[in-house]
């Protein structure tokens, strides 16, 4: 079964949900079709299962992350402390758990831009989701509602594209940035969205906009 998971996320996360069916599965663990269709009657639901099979290891860690820092700050959190509570949590599992989470990573991004892919991320990660917003309110208090789920939502973009892994900032930079470098992501993007965070609500605090 593991097998057989592995070799699915593999799979959709080069080619997607569409482009790969349950005898491409096959194919790559070596198995003849219909064992597939034993576990699974669809390729839906052998979706379903890869997606849900690493989506509450990382939704428990950082829902902890998030619980704990809430705790250790007495409830009056920064927004970097917050967003570092959130990001480098996920980031560490992916920098750490091999080659398969590396393929995770880039299944979330690959399905975030779909709706299929959003309905995933809905019913998988909208609690912890939700705590990080309720902890934003708390560091920005005069910051309107709708500007703090305004960047989540960029935050969220750059969290997926950095998860992709394309290689398109290696070869942007002429090398001096890795895709694979999760270390120098983890060090640079919870300071990088603090600052976008204050300053969106600094320019509207107060003007309702």
């Amino acid at each position: 079964m593991e097998q057989i998971l592995d070799a699915a996320e593999y799979l959709f996360s080069i080619h997607g949900y569409y482009g790969v069916t349950l005898k491409d599965v096959a194919q790559r663990v070596g198995v003849h079709h219909t064992l597939l269709n034993y576990y699974f009657t669809d390729k839906k639901k052998l979706f379903e299962a890869v997606f849900a099979r690493r989506a509450g290891v990382t939704a428990q860690l950082r829902m902890e992350a998030l619980d704990r820092y809430d705790a250790e700050t007495n409830g009056r959190p920064t927004v970097e402390g917050a967003l570092r509570a959130f990001l480098d949590t996920d980031l560490d599992l992916y920098s750490e758990g091999g080659e398969n989470w590396k393929n995770y990573g880039a299944l979330g991004a690959v399905m975030s831009n779909t709706t299929f892919g959003a309905e995933q991320m809905d019913l998988h990660f909208d609690p912890v989701v939700l705590r990080l917003i309720d902890l934003l309110k708390k560091a920005l208090p005069d910051c309107p509602e709708r500007d703090i789920f305004w960047g989540y939502h960029f935050v969220t973009g750059a969290l997926m594209l950095t998860l992709a892994r394309t290689g398109r900032i290696d070869r942007l930079s002429g090398g001096l940035c890795d895709s694979n470098d999760f270390g120098a992501i983890k060090d640079r993007m919870a300071s990088f969205m603090a600052a976008g965070f204050l300053e969106i609500c600094k320019a509207r605090s107060g003007s309702g906009a």
